[in-house]
C-alpha cells in the first residue's frame, strides 16, 4: 500500500504543472513519483481537487443492510437474546449468515447497546440515548 501524501503537497504538484512545468519536472521537484503527479493532475481536472477519495465500502451497503429492520424487531421482541442466538435466527429465517461482531456493530450503529443488567443475572440489549 502506498504512502498517503498531504493535500498541500498534492496541490503544490498540480499547481506546478498548471504553471507550465512538465509532470516529470514537478514530480522531481517535490520528490514524488511521476505516476502520482499524473494521477493528481487528472484527479484535479476531473473532480476539481487532487484530494484523495474515501476508502472502503460505505456504511449500510453490506449484505445485512436490507435486514436491519428484521434484526431490530427481533431484539425488541426479545431483549435478552445473545448475538449468537440472533445470528442463528437470521440464518434460520432469512438464510443469511452474519458474524456476531457484525451484528453487534450493526445494532450499535442503529443505537442499540448490549449491556449487563443491574441484577447481574444476564445481558440485555437496549436502546441508547
Amino acid at each position: 500500500m502506498g504512502i498517503v501524501r498531504s493535500l498541500d503537497l498534492r496541490e503544490r504538484v498540480v499547481a506546478a504543472v498548471a504553471e507550465g512545468a512538465s509532470r516529470h519536472a514537478a514530480a522531481k521537484r517535490y520528490s514524488v513519483s511521476v505516476s502520482s503527479a499524473i494521477r493528481w493532475k487528472a484527479l484535479a481536472a476531473s473532480k476539481g481537487s487532487p484530494a484523495p477519495g474515501k476508502q472502503g465500502r460505505p456504511l449500510g451497503k453490506g449484505p445485512l443492510a436490507d435486514r436491519t429492520d428484521f434484526l431490530i424487531a427481533a431484539i425488541e421482541a426479545q431483549p435478552d437474546m445473545t448475538m449468537k442466538e440472533l445470528a442463528s435466527r437470521l440464518l434460520a429465517t432469512r438464510g443469511v449468515s452474519g458474524a456476531e461482531w457484525t451484528l453487534s456493530r450493526l445494532l450499535n450503529r442503529a443505537g442499540y447497546a448490549y449491556k449487563k443488567t443491574a441484577d447481574g443475572v444476564g445481558m440485555r440489549t437496549r436502546r441508547c440515548g
